[in-house]
Parts: C-alpha cells; sequence; structure tokens
C-alpha cells in the first residue's frame, strides 16, 4: 500500500476535527510523511555528518555533547550603572554571555540631551552616550573573558568603538576581544526601521568594519544578520529565511566589491533568527538556513574555508507571540521555542521573559526565563543526541520545501536588481505586510487560536504580576552626566577628532580607526553621528501602499 492507497482508504474516510492543518505561516501539511516524501534526498548530498558539508545536521561534530550553547539574556535598562548591577546578577545566576539592549536614543544615534530624545532615555534599554557610559556599564567585568552581544545598527560603528575601548582601559588588545555587534542594517530598511543614513554609505561604514576587524579584531563576529525583526514585523518563516540570507550575501558581494577576500571576513559573519511557536516549522528553518548558506558560499562565492562555510546563529524566543492576557502562559510558549532552537542546533540562545507585552522584564521574570534554558539543557535529555529529528520524514520534507520556496525569493530579488533595489521598490516591505495581514485576519476570524486571547479568555483575569518601572530620573541623571562630561573633556581633542572623521568620510578611508579616535576623545555619540551626517546625509522611506 502507498501513501495515496493509504489515504483513500482509511484517512479521507474516517472524521476529522474542524482545524487549519497548516504551519502557522500559512503552509499546507500533508496529513502523513512517508519515505515517498523524501525520495529524492541524498545523505551525503543533502545532510551529510555534524560537522561536515553541508551542515544541515549541525556546524561541530560533538555539537552539545562538547559544549553546550551561550545562554545569552538580552537585557538593558535606565542607566549604566542599572544594567551593570542585571548583568551581575545574571552572571552570578549562570549565564555565560552578555546581550546588550540599548534604549531608542542610543539606537538612533541621538544623545540623551537631543530634544527629540525627550521621555525615551532608558526606558526600552540602557541609554549610552559616550565611552565614560560604556566604562560603567562593563565596571566590574572583564571584557576579555566573556563574549558581548550588542543590538545596535545604525551606529554600530560607535559603539563597538565605545567597547573596544574599555577593553583597551581594562588592559586587553583588541585581539583579545569577542562579541558581536549585530550591524544589519539592510533589514533596518526592510522591517524594523531604524536607520540612520542611506543605504549605500551605510554599506560602506559596514565594509569598513569588516575590514578593520577582519585585521585588528579577530574574534568579532562583524555582522549578526538579523532574521529575527523581520519574523517580528509579520513575516512568515519562509520569508524571515529567505530575507535574511539575501541580505547576507548582499554583505558577502559587497565585501568581494571592496576588495576583500571572502575568507578574510565570511568566517565572522553570524545570523540572528527568531523562534517562533510552529516547533517543526522551526526546526526545519534552521536546517535549511545551514544548507542554503553553505552551498552558496562554496559554490557561488567561491569561498575555500569550511568557516566560510558554516552558518553560525543565535536565536530570540517570538516576542511577538507573546500576549499581555494570562502572561503565565508566555513561559509554556517561549519553553516550546526555546527547545525548538535547539533542535535547530543554535549556538546561543535569549528567551524572552513573560512580563515582556507589558514592561522591560523584572528579575523574576529574567531568571524564569533564564532557568527555561537549563532545565532544557540538563534535564530534558535532548542534548544527549546531536539532531536528534534528522531523517524524520517530516522534517526531512519541511526542510527541503523551506529551502527550495527560500531559493525561488532568490530568483526573484535577483530578478529585480538585487536587495537595494528591492528595498528602493518596496518588495520587501510589501511581502511582509501582506503576510502580517492575512495572519491578523485568521486570528481575529478565530481560524488561528491563541490561547487566552481568541479562546479560552478569562474574563476574571488579574494581570497580578510585578511590572519594571522606569524612574523619570534616570533621564535627568543621564543629562547631568552628559553635561558633566562635556566640560571635563578637551574641547580641542573633540574638535581635532571630529574633523579627522569627516574629512575621512568625504575619501576612501577606513572609518573604524577614526571613529575610535573619537571614542578616545570622548566625543560623544551623537556628536559622531552628526559629523557622519554632514557627509553622508540621512535616509528617508519612500512611502508604500
Amino acid at each position: 500500500m502507498d501513501k495515496r492507497e493509504w489515504r483513500e482508504k482509511h484517512y479521507e474516510t474516517a472524521p476529522l476535527r474542524e482545524a487549519e492543518f497548516s504551519t502557522i505561516s500559512g503552509a499546507e501539511l500533508e496529513p502523513l510523511y512517508t519515505p515517498e516524501d523524501v525520495e529524492g534526498l541524498d545523505y551525503e548530498r543533502d545532510l551529510g555528518y555534524p560537522g561536515c558539508y553541508p551542515f544541515t545536521r549541525g556546524i561541530h561534530p560533538t555539537m552539545y555533547r562538547g559544549r553546550l550553547w551561550t545562554m545569552r539574556q538580552f537585557s538593558g535598562f535606565g542607566t549604566a550603572e542599572d544594567t551593570n548591577r542585571r548583568y551581575k546578577f545574571l552572571l552570578e545566576r549562570g549565564q555565560t554571555g552578555l546581550s546588550v539592549a540599548f534604549d531608542m536614543p542610543t539606537i538612533m544615534g541621538r544623545d540623551s540631551d537631543d530634544p527629540l530624545a525627550e521621555g525615551e532615555v532608558g526606558r526600552c534599554g540602557v541609554a549610552i552616550d559616550s565611552l565614560r557610559d560604556m566604562e560603567i556599564l562593563f565596571e566590574g567585568i572583564p571584557l576579555k573573558d566573556i563574549t558581548t552581544s550588542m543590538t545596535i545598527n545604525g551606529p554600530a560603528a560607535v559603539l563597538l568603538a565605545f567597547y573596544l575601548c574599555v577593553g583597551e582601559k581594562q588592559g586587553a588588545s583588541f585581539r583579545e576581544l569577542g562579541g558581536t555587534i549585530q550591524n544589519d542594517i539592510l533589514k533596518e530598511y526592510i522591517a524594523q526601521k531604524s536607520w540612520i543614513f542611506p543605504p549605500r554609505p551605510s554599506m560602506r561604514i559596514i565594509t569598513d568594519i569588516l575590514a578593520f576587524c577582519s585585521a585588528e579584531v579577530p574574534r568579532w563576529n562583524t555582522i549578526s544578520i538579523s532574521g529575527y525583526h523581520i519574523r517580528e514585523a509579520g513575516s512568515t518563516a519562509v520569508q524571515e529565511l529567505a530575507f535574511t540570507l539575501a541580505d547576507g550575501f548582499a554583505y558577502v558581494e559587497a565585501g568581494i566589491a571592496a576588495g576583500l577576500d571572502v575568507d578574510s571576513f565570511a568566517p565572522r559573519l553570524s545570523f540572528f533568527f527568531n523562534s517562533h511557536l510552529d516547533f517543526f516549522e522551526e526546526i526545519a528553518k534552521f536546517r535549511a538556513a545551514r544548507r542554503i548558506w553553505a552551498r552558496h558560499m562554496r559554490e557561488r562565492y567561491g569561498a575555500k574555508d569550511p568557516r566560510s562555510w558554516t552558518l553560525r546563529f543565535h536565536t530570540q524566543t517570538a516576542g511577538c507571540s507573546l500576549t499581555a492576557q494570562q502572561p503565565e502562559n508566555n513561559i509554556v510558549r517561549t519553553a516550546f521555542e526555546a527547545l525548538a532552537a535547539v533542535l535547530g542546533g543554535t549556538q546561543s540562545l535569549h528567551t524572552n521573559s513573560l512580563d515582556e507585552t507589558w514592561a522591560l522584564p523584572t528579575e523574576k521574570a529574567v531568571q524564569i526565563a533564564l532557568r527555561t534554558q537549563q532545565i532544557i539543557a540538563h534535564e530534558t535529555g535532548v542534548t544527549n543526541v546531536i539532531d536528534p529529528l534528522g531523517g524524520s520524514y517530516f522534517i526531512e520534507a519541511l526542510t527541503e520545501r523551506m529551502e527550495r520556496e527560500a531559493e525561488e525569493y532568490f530568483r526573484r530579488i535577483e530578478e529585480q536588481g538585487g536587495v537595494l533595489a528591492c528595498i528602493d521598490n518596496g518588495f520587501f516591505q510589501r511581502e511582509i505586510a501582506d503576510a502580517a495581514y492575512r495572519y491578523q485576519m485568521e486570528v481575529e476570524r478565530g481560524e488561528r487560536i491563541v490561547v487566552g486571547v481568541n479562546r479560552f479568555q478569562d474574563p476574571e483575569e488579574d494581570l497580578g504580576i510585578e511590572i519594571l518601572k522606569i524612574d523619570p530620573e534616570v533621564e535627568r541623571k543621564q543629562k547631568e552626566r552628559l553635561s558633566r562630561l562635556r566640560a571635563e573633556r578637551s574641547a580641542a581633542e573633540v574638535d581635532r577628532t571630529l574633523a579627522a572623521l569627516k574629512e575621512g568620510a568625504r575619501g576612501d578611508a577606513n572609518l573604524m580607526p577614526l571613529i575610535i579616535e573619537c571614542a578616545r576623545a570622548y566625543c560623544t555619540e551623537g556628536e559622531i553621528i552628526k559629523a557622519l551626517k554632514e557627509v553622508f546625509g540621512e535616509y528617508r522611506e519612500k512611502p508604500i501602499f
């Protein structure tokens, strides 16, 4: 009996419950997967062994038998002192890496005393205006002994310079420092919208960072190519996969066009994915991502170093899946999303806290989120076997399907002239908006159940959870510190280094050494960004209808 005969004789004659049998992205699913669904699968070509091309089953030969993923909780709020205390709290409880959340003024390249920063200082992350703030942020934390991820894009070069200078002041060389800057400006134009400069000068800054770090900061991941915010904006899993890897290929092409050897910078590119609630779809997405990247890097871009073929990625559980209603349910959602990331082979992981739809997480909530990872690592047994779902008819068929659909997106992007052209014509924005609309309509019509929101509501619900509130004093204190800094530093050094930066931006000098000199002179982030705006201008998005 083949699958068709089974379906006609047994499945289609049995009653079914009323439900949409599709992934959360809307992909229709077969009721059963069999060897027929993976007939074209070649083990050596499509799967291979862990640590071997095409890395579908993992990028390390031992995976979690050798080393667990880095447990890296995204954290930042208020002043540098506030966040420094939170970092020490997390490190004492077993966190193994730091991840910095910056406030909106910092993300947008504005100082805390900028009129447009009013009311936002320290609200959604930590306020960092200068090297002095960065020194306080990492006081008592030796940077050469830990890796740090910084979620920053438009002003990424400036925050990296501040970080390198802190390490330098602690006695570490640049070569001893390890970590990641997100630095993924393309996804800002596509989804998150926190840009500063137009796309082309932004790409120039990025290639300067690639060249500088490959020579001077070899342990640094220079771009964390991010699908997370694409998914949070409402994309499907396949769109997240395809648009993220398309951005990655665009950065590779920009580096090559700038005269860099692909193997000099590609090993330090990393990725940042969302882990949503459709358990198997997410696992297949991670496996497909590794295979696609490996094939393109080796066959299309001619990379010879196996490290250039390996897609290393950080995962964060889906913020957009969390609900304000019945917030304790978010603990369960996060646990399943984290488990999918682990079974998909992530290298580091952030688990969202139950209260994040209401506010930045409290210490209690963030400890539960961290403990979720520790329970997965040490109690569930899923780390004992590498890629335990590999070979599943369903997983392999879904992995192949996601790869095929991603390749179709690559074809469409190339037909329109590439990533920058698709940003200009609004292709990415329209695709994501359409997907987000379809999903929201499914929820509102009750076709897709969200527990506690459109089904199983509790009309007597009492929130009853502690909320972290940012004291308005944070903004006043931050502005006072900024004022003192401007009074105490050398104005002549500030003027000299900013003038040199503008001159370099007008020419073809690598901007990173010039930005580092500005950081050492205690120029503020806003001053550095303003100097570059005078040369590069600011980006204005075209309306998309």
